[in-house]
């Protein structure tokens, strides 16, 4: 049996035009070049606005979508099971040769309210072969990974160990049975230099917990079993700078997801082609631009999934992102003017904004071997 199985973190796909009191940054830049003397006022042109910047994008991230053609999704960044439907059916299912169903999302632990989803081909499983499972009320004690790291950043062992939550799909496709765990780990808290390096205790105790939600679901026998970790994992060793180089950035936090556990089929891509996400910014400590490419989003196979296919077709939608993403790290001109007149891209999307995501979709295609029941 063939999937494809992928993963996309979507970028806050809201049924609200705010997060709160500080706003959304994708209007904050037009709502700063008025003055508005009532508040309510204000709030209906924020409104209007976020409502036509939507409407852009979403076509953006649907081309993205069905561009890919995956059977089954992980999504991040929805904040509703009414908002992923509304989306599959207003802007996927326009564009895209695939019907999807079976939609799934349960509230997590975010505080924007930012969750995990997931869709699969509507002709694909009947609805009683799909089974939901949130672990969003885990702690770091049941799960047993509370350390002294931890402790220092004043994290508690009766804490939710997962910052969104890990959501556990198990898919009966009648002789084949498959459980896919999705994932968003714990950000990394992008424009500070230690932000990596500060959130990493809490990506590792993330990591370890879904290994430890594997091996109990699976007991002795998960070696044997079909099951996927997938999802933006906010982690990557190895990044590349300028010219594809491959640069060592340290520890990640997911080590315990690949230390004789899962696979990480991305390995065997060349190295120009293992990254899912972009960023430049300006580090303080260096004083300087630095740009990367990184692999934020993974698709993690489980030992028995990885035999039977030892080198699986994988890719990387990127006709969404931005224009100011370079899309050949390997290319020595990151000019604008060289940049910009790029025709790689979904029309009408911009240098910096508007765009199907800041991530790309990540898709692998897989034959699901028998295995013992899941």
């Amino acid at each position: 049996m063939k999937l494809r199985i992928g993963t996309f973190n979507v970028e806050n796909l809201l049924t609200r035009h705010r997060f709160g009191p500080s706003g959304r940054f994708e209007t904050d830049a037009a709502m700063s070049l008025f003055h508005f003397p009532r508040a309510d006022e204000r709030d209906a042109v924020e409104r209007s606005l976020a409502v036509a910047l939507e409407d852009d994008k979403r076509q953006m991230t649907a081309l993205a979508i069905a561009e890919a053609q995956a059977d089954l999704w992980m999504l991040q960044e929805v904040d509703s099971l009414a908002s992923l439907q509304a989306f599959f059916a207003n802007y996927v299912h326009r564009s895209s040769d695939h019907r999807y169903g079976h939609f799934a999302l349960i509230d997590g632990n975010d505080r924007r309210d930012i969750d995990i989803g997931f869709a699969a081909r509507r002709n694909l499983l009947a609805p009683q072969a799909v089974t939901v499972r949130s672990h969003k009320e885990l702690t770091f004690a049941q799960a047993g990974v509370h350390d002294r790291d931890l402790a220092a950043l004043g994290i508690d062992p009766d804490g939710k160990v997962f910052a969104r939550d890990c959501l556990e799909v198990a898919l009966d496709f009648g002789g084949r049975k498959l459980s896919l765990f999705g994932c968003h780990l714990k950000s990394m808290n992008n424009g500070r230099d230690d932000g990596r390096q500060a959130t990493l205790p809490v990506r590792r105790a993330e990591a370890r917990a879904v290994k430890h939600l594997v091996k109990t679901r699976f007991g002795g026998g998960w070696r044997e079993a079909n099951w996927i970790v997938l999802g933006d994992l906010n982690a990557y060793r190895y990044g590349l700078g300028p010219l594809a180089e491959i640069v060592d950035e340290g520890e990640s936090g997911i080590e315990p997801l690949l230390e004789d556990f899962a696979v990480d089929p991305m390995e065997a891509l060349p190295a120009h082609e293992r990254w899912t996400h972009f960023r430049r910014f300006w580090s303080e400590s260096q004083e300087r631009l630095i740009d990367s490419h990184m692999p934020l989003d993974h698709i993690l196979l489980s030992p028995a999934v990885a035999a039977a296919n030892p080198k699986p077709a994988m890719q990387m939608i990127r006709r969404g992102l931005p224009y100011r993403v370079p899309l050949d790290p390997r290319a020595p001109d990151r000019s604008m003017a060289r940049l910009a007149t790029c025709a790689d891209r979904y029309p009408r999307v911009g240098w910096d904004r508007p765009k199907a995501s800041d991530h790309c979709p990540l898709t692998v295609d897989l034959v699901i071997p028998e295995g013992p029941s899941s």
